[in-house]
């Protein structure tokens, strides 16, 4: 007898080959049989609250395996509630497969109900959308992981009509993208880089996303330590270099207070190699901050510079390791950064966030910290307390802190903290989010609580959207629009069937983290601290 199988059967057989696992999302009607492929295949499916929070539960996965994360909208509202998340993914390089279901063509000639064109919606948040065809299915599934996949990554969207889905189609003769090999550099560009290196005795090294989706950051830890070169970050490839090691700098992009350390180090160095540095994270105070014609500046990226933040002497498309090992060969070591000036940059940097104080934002990230245990995943929301903590939060391996840097939306850091311990149960997992943040996908604790495990989410409530206050203030506005009232975290998170402490002061803290890291599940830490507390800080 010939076998047949269904075409979401096809795509679903695909994802699980490219090493996914989880599926996050919110059924309708529209894409059950996708669901029921996805879970035949071996991807277990999960529901959630809504769309987007389960975009970055998957994303958290993502992090955890390496696999493209999988997110699962129904047609109309499904897909509009997920379009955040798809376009974070877009712009954070996240790879992502958006599955959503669709009435068929013919149908949809004569039936509105929920009707919309979900390509052009996600055309401009995506690397590609495609429409599912059953002769189809199998290269439209390759496709879409290969796209997402390559440089730099991103989700793809397939559109999944009714009655495709549930196709029969014969078997056939699977076609595969075979993956690119690395591509290394050779030349004169090669050889004059290597006389760059030779003589520079104030390089510095900027490295971003790049070297995370290329796993090159044994590479670039070899070639900084055996030319003493400096290393600064973007947020996102915080811990690509350990940031206890004497030439880590840690991340930047966003702290004014950072840059006055940071800008003027990368200015007087005498050499600049920006190493997998995508600069989609930065904030306006580095553009442009080196001319190439003054400095000689190194540019490895996997894809051409069409975002003109900075531009570079010498231009490498090129894999971020390989063409660090292509240019470290025959290059002897000289003397670099004479006195101590590393050394003194990074206490500069550590001077400027000082965590001593009694009770405060700072003093909640120093103490939770401190009992976390090597290997931790934190993940941060956006506002105020993620600036503060990109600097005080010390990563000790890649994808140790978790953010939407590029896009930086809120309610991320719950949901991606989900994904993560989901995926890896026996690590410990904290987020920290503001109360707006944790406002937005507070819903998300009844998921924690299905899914068990004892992830920690901080909350710092102080009851208005700091950052925006700040910044209100700044300019000398009256206070509109940023203030909300104090509400419970602590008892809503028991309320969903988890562990809830408020605390406000260091002990208290410390106590709560401790009966946290040992709970049967989740634990909200309601951080209580006073408006304006990130005056001075950040």
């Amino acid at each position: 007898m010939t076998e047949v199988t269904r075409a979401a059967d096809l795509v679903a057989r695909r994802l699980y080959e490219a090493g996914c696992r989880h599926a996050f999302g919110m059924p309708g009607g529209e894409v059950l049989t996708m669901v029921d492929a996805l879970e035949n295949a071996g991807i277990k499916f999960t529901l959630c609250k809504h769309e987007n929070a389960a975009g970055f539960m998957a994303e958290g996965v993502h992090h955890v395996d390496g696999a493209p994360g999988i997110l699962v909208a129904t047609l109309g509202p499904g897909v509009l509630n997920g379009v955040n998340v798809i376009a974070n993914a877009h712009q954070d390089r996240v790879p992502m497969i958006v599955l959503s279901g669709c009435v068929d063509d013919d149908e949809a000639l004569t039936y509105t109900h929920q009707v919309l064109d979900h390509q052009a919606v996600l055309n401009e948040v995506t690397k590609a959308t495609f429409k599912l065809t059953a002769e189809g299915a199998d290269i439209i599934a390759d496709k879409a992981v290969s796209i997402a996949m390559a440089p730099r990554p991103g989700p793809v969207h397939i559109d999944v009509p009714i009655s495709v889905a549930d196709m029969e189609v014969a078997p056939k003769r699977l076609r595969r993208l075979a993956p690119a090999s690395p591509v290394v550099p050779l030349g004169p560009d090669l050889a004059q880089a290597r006389e760059w290196l030779g003589k520079a005795k104030k390089p510095v090294i900027i490295a971003g996303l790049d070297v995370l989706t290329e796993g090159s950051h044994a590479d670039l830890q070899a070639f900084a330590e055996r030319f003493n070169i400096p290393v600064i970050t973007s947020y996102k490839a915080k811990g690509v270099l350990r940031e206890d090691h004497p030439l880590c700098l840690g991340g930047a992009g966003l702290s004014p207070r950072a840059d006055t350390v940071l800008v003027p180090f990368v200015k007087d160095a005498d050499l600049i190699i920006c190493a997998g540095y995508d600069p989609i994270e930065m904030r306006p105070g580095w553009r442009e901050i080196w001319d190439p014609a003054q400095v000689n500046v190194i540019d490895i990226a996997p894809v051409m510079n069409d975002h003109y933040m900075h531009q570079a002497t010498v231009n490498f498309i090129a894999h971020t390791g390989a063409t660090l090992k292509a240019l470290s060969q025959g290059v002897e070591p000289v003397e670099t950064w004479s006195g101590n000036k590393i050394a003194t940059a990074k206490a500069a940097l550590s001077d400027l966030f000082d965590v001593s104080e009694d009770w405060g934002p700072a003093a909640v990230i120093a103490e939770c910290r401190d009992a976390m245990p090597e290997g931790t995943i934190a993940t941060a929301d956006s506002g105020a307390h993620r600036i503060l903590l990109s600097q005080i939060w010390n990563c000790d391996s890649p994808r140790g802190l978790l953010q939407s840097s590029a896009l930086c939306t809120m309610g991320c850091a719950l949901p991606l903290a989900m994904g993560a311990k989901f995926a890896a149960p026996d690590r410990q997992v904290i987020s920290f989010s503001g109360d707006a943040g944790t406002l937005m996908c507070a819903g998300e604790l009844a998921t924690a609580a299905e899914l068990g495990g004892n992830p920690i989410f901080v909350v710092f409530v102080d009851a208005e959207l700091a950052l925006i206050e700040l910044k209100q203030r700044g300019r000398q506005m009256a206070k509109h629009g940023v203030a909300f009232g104090r509400h419970d975290f602590a008892g809503l998170g028991r309320s969903l069937g988890g562990q809830g402490y408020r605390v406000t002061n260091r002990d208290e803290l410390r106590a709560a983290l401790e009966a946290a890291k040992t709970a049967g599940t989740f634990t909200v830490i309601a951080a209580e601290i006073e408006a304006r507390a990130y005056d001075g800080k950040i």
